[in-house]
């Protein structure tokens, strides 16, 4: 019996320093776990620059604010109001912003162009689609674009992207928007008075269904929508880019009940997409494409078009290269 006693202890002191081991072990991957060693939380200021106060790109980037105040607390996002579009790509390529909402024929034809700054541009998400909304009194006798002849007509502010599409729609029905109308420089938070008041005979807008300033105008005062037929789309495709970012497209009848009677109407969509620079780091650009993607359906109880961003086809960014952080984001996230 005592010469026994050793042994024991020794097979005692083994299976406690056998335990101290694996509990280190835990110890170590918990606190692994719990730190992420190496990846530094992004930190910093950022600017989002926006759109008019009205439309959708600014409601978007109030409420995608208060997301990333969540997911990145260490980086204080600023965001900026513009005027639309081409504004907003001027302002990402110069430094002024660090990212934006653009429409894809707007890239294209800044990148097209060479503007400033137009190699440097990165894409980090393919968001939702812009409507084009031709909008008139519900008694007009305006019935297609070419009617527009002899009017005058909110085509939107300089600088947005709506004036780009507003444009070219015009010629392609043959109508010279410089000689054939009266052009004013409306965006969506002065048109529908305007047009109540009988200032404008109709107004260009492009934005997710439903844009609230149409939903709220055709809610108080009797308006229509004109149909943008297919055919104008084919004149834009054979124009080649940046207008082949065009599609035809349909409004469904529920997007603006008291505006359509019921029915759906024709018209022409484009592309938004989430734009960033080469100069921004990989960190911060994963964690802010990460937001986007995670608060769709948070936003979109209240901006109703971010309820169509969608992971699957998010990160298809053509015009534009894929941001080497949103990349890294989709890999993570691959199936």
């Amino acid at each position: 019996m005592l010469s026994a006693l050793p042994v024991l202890s020794r097979l005692g002191h083994r299976r406690a320093l056998q335990g101290a081991a694996a509990a280190l072990v835990v110890f170590g991957l918990l606190l692994w776990w719990l730190l992420p060693f190496g990846q530094s939380s992004p930190n910093g200021k950022l600017t989002l620059s926006t759109g008019s106060h009205s439309g959708v790109y600014q409601r978007y980037g109030v409420l995608l604010k208060d997301a990333l105040a969540r997911d990145m607390p260490d980086v204080a996002v600023d965001l900026r109001t513009s005027e639309g579009s081409q504004e907003n790509l001027e302002r990402v390529a110069s430094g002024e912003a660090d990212f934006t909402i653009a429409t894809a024929d707007a890239v294209a034809k800044y990148k097209r162009e060479g503007l400033a700054g137009a190699d440097q541009l990165r894409g980090c998400a393919r968001l939702y689609d812009d409507y084009v909304q031709l909008v008139v009194p519900r008694d007009s006798p305006i019935k297609s674009v070419r009617d527009l002849r002899g009017r005058t007509v909110g085509v939107g502010q300089d600088g947005s992207g709506i004036r780009l599409v507003a444009d070219r729609l015009m010629k392609a029905a043959g109508i010279d928007p410089a000689q054939d109308i009266s052009p004013l420089p409306s965006g969506i938070n002065v048109a529908p008075g305007q047009l109540e008041r009988g200032t404008i005979d109709a107004f260009f807008w492009s934005g997710g269904l439903p844009t609230n300033t149409v939903q709220d105008l055709s809610e108080r005062f009797r308006v229509r929508l004109v149909p943008l037929e297919a055919a104008l789309v084919a004149k834009l495709h054979a124009a080649g880019d940046p207008t082949s970012y065009y599609r035809s497209a349909v409004m469904p009848a529920d997007a603006y009940p008291q505006a359509q009677g019921g029915l759906p109407v024709e018209t022409v969509a484009v592309a938004n997409l989430l734009v960033t620079t080469d100069r921004m780091s990989a960190a911060q650009t994963e964690g802010f494409t990460r937001t986007v993607i995670n608060s769709r359906d948070r936003i979109g109880n209240t901006v109703h078009p971010a309820q169509l961003v969608d992971l699957r086809t998010a990160v298809y960014t053509d015009p534009l290269p894929l941001h080497e952080g949103a990349r890294r984001y989709y890999r993570s996230v691959k199936p």
